[in-house]
């Protein structure tokens, strides 16, 4: 709670699910201001009604706009950096967009960050960055790697970027959950890919915490990966609607069949802890502290989603569908 107090905080893609959650979670940290910075004027209004705390303040902006994120940085702290383009088949159709916004945003953020003097930065991250077959995750690993090299440009200056990777979030908008609830309600037959098809599967509100928390405890260029369950797509579809008839459609384009949070090339500098992973920067500036307290994975090892040691039921999965 101390390393809050009295900061400004400001969170790019302010107005999606993650930051409205991320928002009115860090309210109760005693911090002196959260800034919502996103460019859709009509869900500013709309989460503007929804919080009305008075530390809030709401400014339009476009992370493409780099002029626009150096106004916004002006007395900022810390940085959550949320905005992205995040469908994976509208960036494969729309690739020179999903570069715009997720690649050159993030040099903006970086840069602007920076020159403003902000103390720390986190990126979120997805699992479709680690060994990425689609362009959503091309753009990803690429803003990754923007993010940890950016300890490399800050000099004499403070500012530290850090990034946090995570799998799919439970009922986020866009999502799979909401998708097939609207699906059985009409009576229709629940689409799956493949009935082989496996996911990483987190909660909107661990997500949250799990960047709060990496924000505190960052030293600059780790890529902090929590420790969380995987679930078959299939038993997911049958815990939304256990009557529904499925329908294999097929893998669509820059669809995984499993996805990958630690490939075994990056488990050779990454240390494991109680529950979380992180993936030190192979620089020599990378700090050391992570080398003493944690444990380097042994040789071979992967983080996937099919591998994983940890699985959710079919009655688990009902019950995070019924708590979102």
């Amino acid at each position: 709670m101390e390393f809050w107090r009295n900061q400004t905080v400001l969170v790019t893609g302010g107005t999606g699910s993650f930051g409205k959650k991320f928002v009115k979670k860090i309210l109760d940290y005693d911090v002196k201001k959260v800034i919502v910075f996103s460019r859709d004027e009509l869900k500013q209004y709309e989460m503007a009604q929804e919080c009305t705390d008075p530390r809030i303040r709401f400014f339009i902006g476009d992370v493409r706009d780099k002029d626009r994120l150096y106004r916004a940085f002006d007395g900022v702290d810390y940085v959550v950096h949320a905005a992205a383009m995040k469908q994976v088949p509208a960036c494969e159709y729309n690739p020179f967009e999903a570069v715009k916004t997720n690649i050159y945003g993030a040099q903006n953020v970086i840069e602007a960050a920076i020159d403003r003097g902000v103390k720390r930065v986190i990126a979120l991250s997805t699992d479709k960055a680690a060994a990425p077959i689609n362009l959503y995750g091309a753009t990803k690993l690429a803003s990754d790697k923007l993010f940890v090299a950016a300890n490399s440009y800050v000099g004499g200056k403070e500012t530290r970027f850090a990034v946090v990777r995570y799998g799919n979030v439970v009922g986020s908008r866009g999502s799979v959950v909401p998708f097939f609830k609207k699906m059985a309600a009409e009576g229709k037959k629940l689409p799956i890919t493949d009935e082989r098809m496996t996911r990483f599967w987190i909660t909107l509100d661990q997500g949250v915490q799990f960047v709060i928390d990496s924000l505190a405890r960052m030293k600059g260029g780790e890529i902090f990966v929590p420790k969380i369950p995987s679930m078959k797509v299939i038993d997911l579809a049958k815990a939304i609607a256990p009557e529904a008839e499925i329908e294999i459609i097929g893998i669509r384009p820059g669809e995984k069949l499993h996805e990958t949070m630690i490939t075994e090339d990056d488990a050779r500098h990454t240390v494991e802890f109680d529950n979380y992973y992180v993936i030190i920067p192979e620089f020599p500036w990378c700090p050391q502290e992570y080398e003493k307290y944690g444990i380097y994975l042994p040789e071979g090892f992967k983080y996937t989603s099919d591998t994983n040691t940890e699985w959710l039921t079919v009655e688990e999965l009902r019950m995070l569908v019924e708590e979102v």
